[in-house]
């Protein structure tokens, strides 16, 4: 570990397909209970072809859960209940720290600005402004930022797929600077046509449930979802009524600029990323315990990172799998909820599961884990890789903490 500032994380808070707070989450992970199914809330021409991982809450439930109006997007309502949990979880009071709030997403207020586009197409007198006076990206962030009452610091990261692994390393960044004390990071985003149809243009959405690192993998998933970790500094950690649940050790960005929506069929950004972040975090491949794949699903990505992984790792393959075959690609909110699945496998001691694995990839020298697996992890690597070439990886390190 590096011998800088230790930045913890001592609360996490998570919304997703399968569940609808972390307790739920990790029951699904363990239980092997998948959210993928046909769209429920999504009104699409594909509702019957395109299974989707949907957030069971209805708008107004969210609401209720998040203290807000249910006129405000999908996008920013699980922000707010995602990011609500994590503050809780910590039991920290944030208002007496220098606090920031740095969240990620990549539809903004689509959601919003679909259902009031086809009526102000016909006469463009009618219809609601305030309907669309949230849809881009920032103003997700800043409406969640206002209902938690934190203003010492508020961005948004919008870098694809990789963009909620980047604000968490940001906020570490910034604790480690001594510019903040308390940062509540990650991202969200919600279920809209807009997306749907994008990634079906680009043809890699599976008309059955995905099957990440499969020979046979069709394509992905969309889901939707949030997730946020409570990233503090020494200081504020021994402050806290319980210990931190482990430490963010590592964290790397990098660009191979190979394609606008492709990795480079090497594994280039992949491995960067991935070389970058043990570099960080002061640990050899042959540390860490457990591997949370970016595994979407797509030709592209699986063979791309595995190429990486085989490169980087050299035959010491520790266990992974891809929690996306649970929860769908949640895009700009995958990073973070992933980063809170991997301080759970930290906390619990558990290898989560790949599912509906049938035929290892041929090109790969190992395969992914299909079974829940108990054992002690120290260190986790957390992949999230975006479109434009955009590759993040976290290191979550079990650490001791004795100021209690």
């Amino acid at each position: 570990m590096s011998k800088e500032q230790t930045v913890y994380i001592g609360g996490v808070g998570v919304i997703s397909a399968i569940g609808n707070n972390v307790a739920e989450n990790l029951d699904a992970l363990v239980s092997g209970r998948a959210g993928m199914q046909a769209m429920q809330r999504l009104q699409s021409v594909h509702k019957d072809t395109l299974p989707v991982a949907e957030v069971s809450l209805s708008n107004e439930a969210l609401a209720a859960r998040a203290g807000l109006p249910d006129t405000i997007s999908r996008t920013a309502l699980l922000s707010a209940v995602a990011a609500k949990e994590a503050i809780a979880d910590a039991d920290i009071e944030y208002s007496k720290w220098r606090t920031g709030f740095i969240s990620a997403n990549s539809v903004g207020g689509m959601d919003k600005t679909e259902d009031f586009f086809p009526g102000f197409l016909e006469d463009a007198g009618s219809g609601d402004l305030k309907m669309v006076v949230n849809h881009e990206c920032g103003a997700v962030t800043e409406v969640v930022a206002d209902a938690l009452g934190i203003n010492d610091f508020v961005t948004t990261i919008s870098t694809a797929c990789s963009s909620s692994a980047n604000s968490i390393f940001l906020g570490a960044r910034m604790i480690r600077q001594g510019l903040l004390d308390v940062v509540i990071a990650g991202g969200t985003d919600a279920l809209t046509r807009f997306t749907l149809n994008g990634f079906n243009t680009l043809m890699i959405l599976d008309q059955e449930y995905c099957q990440p690192f499969d020979e046979n993998r069709r394509g992905l998933n969309l889901g939707e979802g949030a997730g946020y970790v409570v990233l503090m500094s020494e200081a504020v950690a021994a402050t806290l009524h319980k210990k931190p649940f482990c430490a963010l050790s590592g964290w790397c960005n990098a660009n191979d600029a190979y394609h606008q929506t492709a990795s480079s069929p090497t594994g280039t950004g992949s491995l960067l990323a991935m070389k970058g972040a043990l570099k960080k975090s002061g640990l050899s491949p042959a540390a860490i315990s457990y591997i949370n794949l970016h595994g979407t699903g797509t030709q592209n990505n699986d063979i791309a990172e595995g190429t990486a992984i085989a490169t980087l790792f050299e035959g010491n393959y520790p266990p992974m799998s891809s929690t996306k075959s649970f929860t769908g690609h949640t895009l700009g909110a995958s990073g973070a909820i992933e980063a809170v699945y991997a301080v759970l496998a930290i906390r619990e001691g558990l290898v989560f599961p790949s599912l509906r694995l049938q035929t290892p990839m041929k090109d790969l020298p190992f395969s992914v884990t299909t079974v829940l697996e108990k054992k002690k992890i120290d260190h986790v690597l957390s992949n999230s890789f975006g479109f434009g070439g955009n590759c993040s990886s976290l290191v979550f390190s079990r650490t001791a903490f004795n100021h209690l």
